[in-house]
This record gives structure tokens, sequence and C-alpha cells, in this order.
């Protein structure tokens, strides 16, 4: 159903433009279900316009953290805009729930419904400028590490620039890399441990100010984890613990007598992703030079495994919204935005030519791959898909295009490649663990001193962490929590890509026995956007939903098995 409620050329980062449209909802006279439906409809047409307004202020502020403009242009949004917007989705929320035609719409609305009781139930309005000052206190750390660069070999680096040492086979230039990093990180600990101070703060009087007793309880509300709880999120912690961490004490082992070193320091492996040099010395794997020869590649890669996802890949590429090449100035990390008002999906990533470029590239467009299959769905809640299910659209196509990675190696290269993909799943998921169990703890005592925090995520560290000598970087070691964005940017959204991982494995187990299965199950429940509860998404891909170590033990021996025959 095409609408016409809002004019094209609306200045949706301008409050004198959305006011009339937000005073003309707010007003309009509801007399039954179909006037509810017209209400839902045009306010969600309203709601794509400032969804992407607030899109491109973001992607233009990531994209140049130097720029005073565009981080004033985006903060003017956050302290101007978006707080009046709260206000009014509030109104319009209650006005509808309340409405007593409510419960003659049509069963597509029931997961909106219940979304929207629940934010009506959590919202206050001395919560507003708590918000503002949190995306306040984030901008400001991602401008820190945004701007965080080394003199390294001669030239100044970025953070991505610098990942290609920690791959080296000399372990001295590993030692000088990472050392440089991690002392430019302690240059600004001070700052970021104070923002993360005044975060947690914050966060805590959001809490208490909805009727919560901790931030954590908030959140699940917030987040609408209407399907798992703060139980089954310890469940996961104790499987993660049980079944990954044996398999991946193996992998270091391995690691270190291959290496002929005595004892792992923290420039042999990665923690998070369990890369590092190759145990036989090869040279580090480089799948492209430039960004484009990548996206060349991963074009013709996709047209072979489907002429669906061929086709939606090249389309992003036509569309020309993909900022990928590293640079200074640039925000860490990757990330897909959809732009709901074009359909568009926007990647940006820092790509250095690294075989974790290239997984972060095909995770992005999984993402984006999501997002173009529910286009089609009419309103911008039933395309809001759960992220927990974002994540298996991103996870899963990570694996089920390891068959293709040939494309970008030969074959020896490209089951080096895969291996070191498979053994990054068993490295994530525990620290997937770590950053969940620290965020849980963290917000279950807000008055907690710095030191008792240090003390916290090292025991958390050594219950999920490898087994490595960090003499000479206590200090580091101790903030080095500070490296994951998300606790700062995005609290608490962190466990749904361990509970991603469960599916993506199923995905691909899937894939192992009817690769066209696989396919068909991936864009089946893709294509349903957020119209069913998560449970229900799993069940469309034929995958299963849960914590249990029995699970997890089925998945993880499906990964050993096939690190058993792919070589070393």
């Amino acid at each position: 159903m095409s609408r016409k409620y809002v004019p094209d050329d609306l200045d949706a980062t301008s409050w004198e433009s959305l006011e009339p449209l937000v005073i003309e909802l707010q007003d309009r006279k509801l007399s039954c279900s179909g006037c509810l439906e017209n209400l839902i409809g045009d306010s969600s047409e309203l709601a794509e316009h400032i969804s992407e307004a607030g899109a491109l202020l973001y992607i233009a502020m990531t994209c140049d953290t130097e720029s005073e403009e565009k981080k004033d242009a985006f903060m003017d949004f956050v302290s101007n805009v978006r707080p009046k917007l709260s206000e009014f989705s509030d109104a319009l929320n209650r006005r509808i729930v309340e409405h007593p035609s409510v419960d003659d719409l049509p069963e597509r609305y029931n997961l909106m419904l219940k979304g929207m009781r629940t934010d009506v139930e959590i919202f206050r309005k001395e919560n507003i400028p708590l918000g503002v000052r949190q995306t306040e206190l984030v901008t400001e750390a991602q401008g820190i590490t945004g701007g965080m660069t080394v003199e390294f070999d001669g030239e100044e680096r970025t953070f991505p620039q610098m990942s290609s040492y920690l791959e080296s086979n000399n372990r001295s230039k590993r030692e000088a890399a990472w050392s440089a990093m991690s002392e430019r990180r302690m240059q600004d600990n001070e700052r970021m441990s104070e923002i993360f101070d005044e975060l947690v703060t914050i966060r805590h009087k959001i809490a208490q100010n909805a009727g919560f007793e901790t931030y954590t309880h908030y959140m699940f509300k917030a987040m609408h984890r209407f399907d798992y709880t703060i139980e089954d999120c310890l469940e996961f912690h104790n499987s993660v613990e049980s079944v990954c961490m044996p398999i991946l004490r193996e992998i270091n082992r391995t690691r270190s007598e291959s290496l002929g070193l005595g004892e792992l320091r923290p420039w042999d492996v990665n923690e998070k992703t369990g890369s590092g040099p190759d145990i036989h010395g090869r040279s580090p794997l480089r799948p492209f030079e430039t960004v484009k020869e990548m996206v060349d590649k991963l074009s013709e890669m996709f047209h072979k495994i489907s002429a669906d996802l061929g086709e939606k890949f090249d389309k992003l590429v036509e569309m020309d919204t993909l900022d990928l090449d590293t640079r200074k100035g640039k925000a860490p990390g990757g990330y897909q935005y959809y732009l709901e008002k074009s359909k568009i999906p926007f990647i940006f990533m820092n790509a250095a030519g690294l075989q974790g470029d290239l997984e972060t590239m095909i995770h992005e467009a999984g993402h984006a791959f999501h997002s173009l299959y529910c286009a089609h769905l009419e309103l911008i809640d039933e395309r809001d898909y759960p992220i927990e299910f974002a994540e298996v659209a991103s996870m899963s196509m990570e694996l089920l295009t390891q068959p293709w990675w040939d494309d970008f190696y030969d074959k020896e290269e490209a089951d080096r490649a895969r291996r070191s993909h498979l053994e990054g799943v068993v490295f994530l998921l525990p620290w997937i663990a770590t950053i969940d169990s620290f965020q849980h703890w963290i917000y279950e005592n807000p008055g907690h001193s710095r030191e008792e925090r240090a003390e916290v995520w090292l025991s958390i560290r050594d219950r999920f962490g490898s087994d490595m000598n960090w003499s000479g970087h206590s200090d580091f070691k101790e903030v080095s929590w500070q490296q994951q964005g998300h606790l700062y940017g995005v609290p608490f959204y962190y466990i749904e890509y361990g509970i991603a991982q469960l599916g993506s494995l199923q995905l691909w187990d899937t894939q192992l026995r009817d690769p066209q299965k696989a396919l068909d199950d991936y864009a089946k429940a893709m294509k349903l956007g957020g119209t069913k509860p998560l449970p229900e998404l799993f069940s469309a891909a034929d995958l299963k939903f849960g914590f249990d170590e029995g699970h997890f033990l089925s998945l993880l021996a499906n990964v050993e098995t096939a690190l058993s025959e792919l070589p070393a």
C-alpha cells in the first residue's frame, strides 16, 4: 500500500518542519479501528522520514569524526528534535493502546501493540534529558576512539591499519605493534573511564525513574526481550564455559606448541577473534589489495551462490552507499544502516586488506540482504526485526559463503581462511559471554568503584579468556574492556551475537546437508522482518531457539569435526 501523508521534501531534521504533522497526528479524531490503522500507517510514514534524517546525520559524523560541523549537526538533532519526538511517540502510543477500538485491530498489529504497551510502561519524561546527555557522552567516546592513531614504521596509522602487524610472523614486530596500540589507548584511559562512570550513573537513574530496581531489568523491557530472561543469559554463560572453553584452550595449546612458545602473550592471539600469526610461519592472509577488488570479487561470489544474492549485492554497489576503506578520523568498526524512506542499506567499515575485513563485509552484506528481503513490508515497525535475528542474517552469511572463498585464494589459503573463521567462532562465543557477564555485574552494582570494576573484569577474563602472560601490561588489562564500543554506545547489545551464532551454526549445518534448503530457509525467515516473535523467526528458518548445554554441544561438535578435516 502506497501512502502519501508526508511531503517528499520534508526536512525531518527540523522540529519546525515536523511539528505540524506531529500535531495533526496527535489531534486527529479516531472513531474506529480503521481510523487507528490509518493513524498507524501515517505515523509510520513520518517515522521513515525521521529515521532516515537521523541516520544520514549519524553516517556523516562517523565517516568524519574530526568534523565539528557534522558532529554539531548530529548533536543538534539529538538535543533538539529527538526529545520532542520521544514525547510525541509516547503520546501517540498511549492514544493507540488506550483507544476503545484497539482490540478490533487485525492480528498483524498484535506484536506491534505489545511493544507499544511496553514502551508506554517504561516511558518517563524526566528520562529525556538523561538520554540526551547519554548520547553526548557516547559521541565523545566515539570521537576519542575514532581519532586514535599511532606512529609506526615511519607513518601515522589507524588502528585498523595496525591490525595487519598483529598477524606478522615476527614476534618482536607484533609486540611492538600491540604495545603501541595499548599505550595509545592508555593515553585516553582516564577520560574513557570518566565517561563510562557517568554513563553508568545516568543509566541507573533512568531505570530508577522508570520504576526498576536495576538498569538490567529496565533494558530487558526497553529492548523488548520478550522471549528470554536474565536467567537464560546466565545459562548461556555457563554453556559457553563448559562447551567452548575446552576447545578454545586446545586451539591455544596447539598455537603455543606450534610457535615454539612457552606461554602466550597478548600479541600472540586476539582473544575476541582468535586471529594471530600463522602457526606454520606462512604469510598472513590477504584476500584483496583494494576495496574495489574486494567488492568485485564479492559480486562474483554472491552470483555463484545464487542469482538472488548476486542481484541484491549488485544493488548495494549501484546505489553507491558503501564507505569501506579505513582512514584517519573515521569511526572504528562496521555497521549497516537501513535508510527507511529511500529503502537503501548503507554499509560502513574500515577495510585494510585482511581476512577479518572480508568477513566483516560479508557480515554487513548479510544485514543489508535482510533489509532488502523485508523491504516489501508496509510499516516501519514490521521491518524492525529483533537484533537477535538481525545477527542471524549476518553471521550465517559468513558461514554460508565459506565454500566460495576460493574466489579470493588458492585452495591452501582458502582452507586456512575457513579454519581461521571457524576458530574465530570458538573464540567469539566466550568473548560474548565476557562482555555480557560484565554488563550484568556493572548494572547490578551501579555504585561500584573503579577498583572493584577492574577486579571483576579480571575475574571474568579468567573464566572466559585465554591463558596468557600479561606481565608489564597489567594496567591495560584492567581497562581493556574499553576496546568494546558496545559498552558505551549500545548497552546490553552483545548477547544477541551469541544467540545469533547458535542460529547461524544451525543454518550452516543445514547447508552441509542441503545447500539449497539453507538458502531457502534463510530467505523465508528474513522476509518476515519483525512480524513474528523471535522463536517463530528461528522456526521459520528451521532453527532451534535455546541456550542449554546440550544444544551447544551439538553445534560445537560440528565445528570440531570441520576443524579436524581442515589442514592446520
